[in-house]
């Protein structure tokens, strides 16, 4: 009949190497150890501890601090070495408890610590305590893992989806301009409408399926920045341009006065020009119609890098919203003044861009009103 019905059965069978010189003290332990149900392996020296620390491959190790040739402390930093994270807990057993010896057992990389003569219940108490620790951690370690890998399904999941999505919607949308256009006869204006709408809508659904296979992307680790010296002030006037065009149905308008016409920078002009596309875009949409948004590029005086900076003439960012701001989906309470669409993974796609270039994204409401959204680059 066993003596000690209360240990958990997910604790029966756990190994415990013992290393100690001394064979009684390892005869009274495995004793007690083995009637709990545990397997106990021995060893009477350190170096024997690390050899049957690799076969055995315990779950917790008993080790005494003093021993011939390398003491428990060295041992079990060797073991904290080579084993790393993954190494069981140690708990020092010695005969001495001055407050300085057991703080060495700590900073060794001990657990805990047993006092000799034993009591058994003691030992038996904390040992378990050690070894249910080491069984959640272990849950946990195995949950994460779990995490991750279904996390991996849903980013490739979503960038399939997101990919053979996109085709489609770019055709519905080249279709609706044809018609829009006329290309395939007159249309009235009732026809029209729909179409347009047809086009927005499209359009708006366009950019959400680019920004999740963004996100997925990104989410997989396969970001590629091939970073270059290539001319800010180009990639800037560029994106500019076409923002510009579509900002003039809100009669708002992108005002771009470069102080020089070359700044030189280490970056990947396609991803930096999507990073200041999205900007761009965000200020033309919180801002009312009619509005100028203001773009700047200058190299800071004070060894901060290039600063790109992009002020609209919005309500600003609420304070108590400002931790949403760069997360995925962190939609804000204030709302595009135009009606337009937002998914909330753009200012989260930019800072993870930004800080592939090894820079930073802020963000900062301005005095009178209005935001200044402002990209640090390092200096080329």
């Amino acid at each position: 009949m066993d003596s000690h019905p209360t240990l958990p059965s997910s604790l029966r069978g756990r190994r415990i190497l013992i290393a100690d010189d001394d064979r009684l003290n390892i005869r009274i332990l495995a004793g007690i150890l083995r009637r709990e149900g545990y397997e106990i392996a021995d060893a009477d020296s350190g170096e024997r501890a690390l050899t049957s620390y690799a076969e055995f491959q315990p779950n917790l190790v008993l080790l005494d601090v003093m021993m011939p040739g390398i003491d428990g402390l060295e041992t079990c930093r060797r073991l904290r070495q080579q084993y790393g994270e993954k190494a069981a807990p140690v708990i020092f057993i010695t005969a001495k408890n001055d407050s300085e010896d057991v703080l060495a057992g700590f900073n060794a990389g001990g657990v805990d610590y047993l006092p000799k003569p034993f009591n058994p219940s003691e030992v038996l108490a904390r040992i378990r305590t050690h070894l249910q620790i080491q069984q959640l951690l272990d849950e946990q370690l195995q949950l994460v893992e779990q995490l991750s890998r279904a996390n991996s399904a849903k980013n490739r999941f979503l960038g399939m989806a997101a990919h053979d999505l996109r085709n489609p919607l770019a055709s519905i949308r080249g279709l609706a301009e044809f018609l829009g256009e006329g290309t395939v006869g007159p249309l009235n204006p009732e026809q029209l409408d729909l179409v347009a709408t047809i086009r927005e809508a499209s359009h708006s659904m366009l950019d959400m399926v680019n920004d999740l296979l963004d996100v997925a992307t990104i989410e997989a680790g396969e970001l590629n920045v091939s970073p270059g010296r290539h001319n800010l002030i180009e990639v800037v006037a560029k994106a500019v341009a076409l923002t510009n065009m579509e900002a003039a149905r809100k009669r708002t308008h992108v005002v771009f006065q470069p102080h020089d016409t070359q700044v030189v920078a280490m970056i990947d002009p396609a991803k930096i020009k999507q990073v200041v596309d999205n900007l761009l875009t965000n200020a033309v949409k919180f801002s009312p119609p009619g509005a100028t948004v203001t773009v700047a590029v200058r190299v800071s005086s004070d060894a901060q890098g290039i600063i790109l900076s992009v002020r609209d003439e919005g309500p600003g960012i609420p304070a108590d919203e400002r931790d949403k701001l760069f997360k995925d989906f962190g939609r804000l309470s204030v709302r595009p003044t135009g009606g337009e669409k937002s998914t909330g993974l753009g200012l989260a796609i930019c800072r993870k861009i930004v800080e592939a270039h090894h820079g930073t994204i802020e963000a900062h409401n301005l005095p009178e009103r209005g935001c200044e959204f402002r990209v640090i680059l390092p200096s080329s």
